[in-house]
């Protein structure tokens, strides 16, 4: 990741992540520690992370490590002291392993959630970053995206993501925290989990072509999602933490490109990069699943000063080369 996201010196501030050893967390985290953040702390009961991305992070003196869950409250005190920044990523996040799991994701994602908040408050943390989600967008049909109009949560786990933004509200109010919200629209690149039921849709594909191994799409592939790469939910979060615009807190943002594509458009971009012509097969469309959704990212721009660094088709070429790596 060349690109660099913030402007003050990092090496007095302390950080936590957690959700650190997994997808997203692990950049956050990687990003810190290579601009000289003076610790970031991890959090993660490595039910979704993975040592692998923790042996990135080993190399540099500023990092640490707790293997906790945030269900437990003293847990996440512990890891909130000395803190003064965190970034919240911890989080079960698939449609439909929430409805068959809704009392699992709940208390995962609103108990720990307010776990962290409170345990946040207690140890006056300065700033509280926490991924939401652009499924909380739900049955709301306008386009593009706009933070102000969300519509009927589709699924559990959208609810839990509208409850995370309900609470971190009334923190807000209550308590007087900074926090800011991040509706990620489909994050994509390198380290994604390809494995398990619930792998999210690029390393599937990837992994499929290359393996030549049944591919399957939903429905009739029409659907258009807003597909982000990585590097830009790094910067939002980098640039939520440590701004200083008083107007930016207390909010909501989407996190995307900007720009939507079918998954049709995604599987030929995948054959073409990967230079086959290897066929997908088509399948009922899944239930709690939106038809089309692309951000506008006016908002974020506006007040947190952000710009997506990279494209969808740039980030698709990095991140089928880390698969490429992958299964050599």
């Amino acid at each position: 990741m060349s690109n660099i996201f913030h402007t003050k010196d990092l090496s007095n501030s302390n950080f936590l992540v957690t959700g650190g050893a997994g997808f997203i967390g692990s950049h956050i985290a990687a990003y810190l520690l290579q601009h000289g953040a003076k610790k970031v702390r991890v959090l993660d009961n490595m039910v979704n992370g993975f040592k692998s991305n923790l042996d990135i992070l080993r190399q540099y003196p500023g990092f640490e490590f707790i293997e906790g869950d945030i269900r437990n409250i003293e847990t996440c005190v512990n890891a909130c002291e000395g803190i003064d920044y965190i970034s919240h990523q911890a989080a079960l996040g698939s449609v439909p392993r929430s409805i068959k799991e809704p009392v699992y994701f709940n208390d995962v994602n609103v108990t720990g959630f307010i776990n962290m908040l409170k345990a946040s408050v207690d140890n006056k943390v300065k700033t509280f970053v926490y991924a939401s989600s652009s499924s909380v967008y739900g049955d709301e049909l306008t386009l593009p995206k706009k933070e102000n109009k969300i519509g009927n949560c589709l699924s559990p786990y959208a609810a839990t993501k509208k409850i995370n933004e309900l609470y971190a509200q009334v923190f807000a109010d209550v308590y007087g925290i900074k926090q800011v919200g991040l509706r990620y629209f489909n994050i994509f690149g390198p380290r994604q989990d390809p494995n398990g039921p619930y792998a999210a849709v690029i390393p599937l594909f990837v992994k499929g072509i290359l393996k030549q191994t049944p591919v399957y799409i939903n429905g009739d592939g029409g659907q258009t999602r807003d597909f982000t790469f990585v590097d830009n939910a790094v910067q939002m979060n980098i640039k939520a933490m440590l701004t200083d615009n008083e107007a930016a807190f207390n909010q909501v943002y989407n996190v995307a490109g900007g720009e939507r594509f079918t998954v049709n458009d995604l599987y030929k971009a995948c054959q073409t990069q990967l230079g086959s012509n290897f066929k997908a097969t088509y399948r009922e469309p899944r239930v709690g699943d939106i038809r089309d959704s692309l951000a506008d990212i006016a908002l974020a721009k506006e007040l947190l000063n952000y710009q997506p660094t990279k494209r969808f088709e740039d980030g698709l070429v990095e991140t089928i080369n880390y698969f490429k790596q992958l299964y050599s």
